[in-house]
């Protein structure tokens, strides 16, 4: 929509200028005008219908359009077609235009006039360029989606993968122990029961955490409370200014670093602090537990470096006997 409304106001603007510098007659100049004021109307408007409607108001502006730069919008429609139904299509109705802009200028010994020739080179250059585009933005979208399921996948194994690999075990246990001990076997069942709320307050802080205007100050307070006595935390700056994506790798690192020193570690306090200075934000969550012995960086960590990296920045891990200390800087 961006680009069209940017060649439609070039159009626009052109055809007013030539207008201005010669003679076109008034009830043209009105015609043109009201084209162009549909076709920026109809691009809220989507549909087989609208493209239909939109290619005729190309036609009728390149007909009263006074500076001839009017057919450059039908470079918009390879363009169009690329991005909504595939290569194919957008190669095929390129192929179309060019056919039909050879039809335009077709008139006897028209190859030997330079300026008809440079004008066909001209529109096929641009159908080129217009395809180039709709090819790298079909890229950006498919790198995009990729990116999209990542983050889910991440998100998902940061969250609800935690919580609910504790309850099964605890219900594994709770019957294992069902008859030969109650009290163990109730006991699990309490903790599925606690586990089964740690995941659904996982799932609301993680909603809060994907609106674009969530506090990561207020975020963070509530995944230390979430995690109860001998978590702190310690606040250096503000968030405000930090981008969407920036606050979102924090948020998930905090999480995940919280989860690994509390379930993994066997760490009895933890120590997160965050620091906002000028350009970046950082966290250190450093945890008094048994530390990562050399064992391999699990898929936990390996989401936190990859969101840390997607945000510009970078992790840190320190671990040894007296704990781990987890540091991830993101620019803001």
């Amino acid at each position: 929509m961006r680009v069209s409304a940017a060649v439609y106001g070039v159009v626009l603007a052109a055809g007013a200028y030539a207008a201005v510098l010669t003679a076109v007659p008034p009830a043209r100049v009105a015609g043109f005008v009201v084209v162009m004021g549909a076709l920026f109307a109809l691009l809220r408007v989507e549909g087989r219908t609208a493209s239909v409607v939109t290619v005729v108001l190309y036609a009728v502006a390149a007909v009263l359009d006074a500076s001839g730069l009017a057919w450059a919008l039908f470079l918009l429609v390879p363009f169009t077609a690329y991005l909504r139904h595939g290569r194919r299509a957008g190669l095929a109705v390129a192929a179309a235009c060019l056919a039909g802009m050879v039809a335009v200028l077709w008139a006897p010994g028209w190859l030997a006039d330079p300026e008809a020739v440079g004008d066909l080179l001209m529109f096929a250059i641009g159908l080129v360029l217009a395809c180039g585009m709709a090819e790298s933005a079909a890229r950006v979208a498919e790198l995009s989606a990729a990116g999209e399921r990542n983050r889910l996948a991440r998100d998902v194994h940061d969250g609800l993968g935690h919580h609910l690999t504790a309850i099964a075990v605890q219900l594994e246990k709770a019957d294992a122990f069902r008859d030969r001990d109650p009290g163990a076997a109730d006991a699990a069942v309490r903790a599925a029961r606690d586990s089964a709320r740690e995941a659904l307050d996982d799932v609301r802080h993680s909603v809060r955490a994907l609106r674009a205007d969530f506090d990561l100050t207020a975020a963070l307070r509530a995944l230390v409370a979430q995690h109860g006595a001998g978590v702190t935390l310690h606040v250096d700056g503000t968030d405000r200014g930090t981008g969407q994506t920036a606050r979102t790798a924090v948020y998930r690192a905090a999480q995940e670093a919280l989860t690994n020193a509390r379930r993994h570690a066997g760490a009895t306090a933890v120590r997160v602090s965050v620091a906002f200075t000028d350009h970046a934000v950082r966290l250190d969550v450093a945890d008094d537990g048994r530390g990562t012995g050399g064992a391999p960086e699990g898929f936990g960590l390996r989401g936190m470096r990859e969101r840390a990296e997607l945000a510009g920045g970078g992790v840190r891990v320190a671990s040894g006997p007296g704990g781990t200390t987890v540091t991830v800087t993101v620019p803001r």
